[in-house]
């Protein structure tokens, strides 16, 4: 796991657990939280523009949180279960603990309900509707690794994956189905991921050509910097109508919004395609962009 083309890198106190616990860290990237902050960070939008008590807020922020680290490990595992035999093919990935042989299929399977029953108890702490809306993504999870291999734009399947817990938090919240402003903010959420999705497929554009796997990044060769531009655009145009919406007018929660802007806006000034380094860098900074949001919302609720 030294290799120094892998994205297994296990540092910090996760290294010092024994050795057998590396490969499930490994296969559920534990210790790459960037995945479940990105996941989180939509849900935590709406249970803060939904909710009028900030306990209750709070509360549901911290069920979410633990879902979020359940369901993003519970998709790894998918993912490289899918994966396996091209995951071999590419320097990056070929010592994943399942296309190394570390983790056996079965193993992964069992991890995988693990997680699974650990999202089903966060769920059952929330109204009904939001069951609904939670089995309801469990296609998306499934679904997404195939899209790399029948199209160039997966990047579209994770953006509606990801975005889900903008339905979810709404849902959990208010026990009643989305409304309009809810779905604009969902298309928004939605570009925005594949904006810093497109971003990170820069790392992968070499060994997709060679492997023949897909990904926006080799659909947009040659403008991933203008057409990044123009997902995030579109992201805050669409998120900052939503909040407008909803509290009908200025709050401080398009104050986070516009930072957040400048912030995505500073990013697609430093893409450069053959700088797979600072691809990931660029994605990673996507949780600050998120939690800029979040402090808007947070701060309307606290002032």
């Amino acid at each position: 796991m030294s290799d120094t083309n892998s994205d297994i890198h296990i540092s910090g106190l996760f290294a010092k657990l024994p050795k057998g616990c590396h490969p499930y860290i490994s296969l559920m990237r534990l210790d790459r939280p960037i995945g479940w902050w990105l996941l989180l960070l939509p849900g935590w939008w709406t249970i803060l523009l939904s909710a009028e008590d900030l306990a209750v807020a709070l509360w549901l922020m911290a069920l979410f949180l633990i879902g979020a680290i359940a369901m993003r490990a519970a998709g790894c595992v998918i993912n490289d279960m899918w994966d396996t035999d091209i995951d071999r093919k590419i320097a990056r990935t070929a010592t994943r603990p399942l296309a190394s042989g570390d983790i056996a299929m079965w193993q992964a399977f069992a991890t995988l309900v693990v997680l699974s029953l650990i999202g089903l108890f966060v769920l059952l702490q929330l109204p009904y509707r939001a069951w609904i809306m939670g089995v309801a993504s469990l296609p998306f999870i499934a679904l997404y690794p195939a899209f790399k291999r029948f199209t160039y734009w997966p990047q579209a399947m994770l953006g509606l994956t990801f975005s889900w817990g903008i339905w979810l938090g709404h849902v959990a919240v208010t026990d009643s189905w989305p409304t309009v402003t809810i779905l604009v903010m969902y298309v928004g959420c939605v570009f925005w991921v594949i904006g810093y999705d497109t971003i990170y497929a820069v790392q992968d554009m070499k060994d997709d050509e060679v492997s023949g796997v897909k990904s926006s990044a080799l659909a947009l060769k040659g403008q991933i910097a203008a057409s990044v531009r123009r997902f995030y655009l579109v992201a805050i145009g669409l998120i900052s109508t939503a909040i407008y919406a909803h509290f009908e007018g200025w709050s401080l929660a398009l104050l986070g919004c516009f930072v957040m802007a400048l912030h995505l806006m500073h990013q697609t000034r430093q893409i450069d395609e053959d700088d797979p380094k600072m691809a990931l860098v660029l994605f990673k900074s996507n949780r600050n962009a998120g939690l800029l949001l979040t402090a808007g919302l947070l701060a309307v609720h606290i002032l």
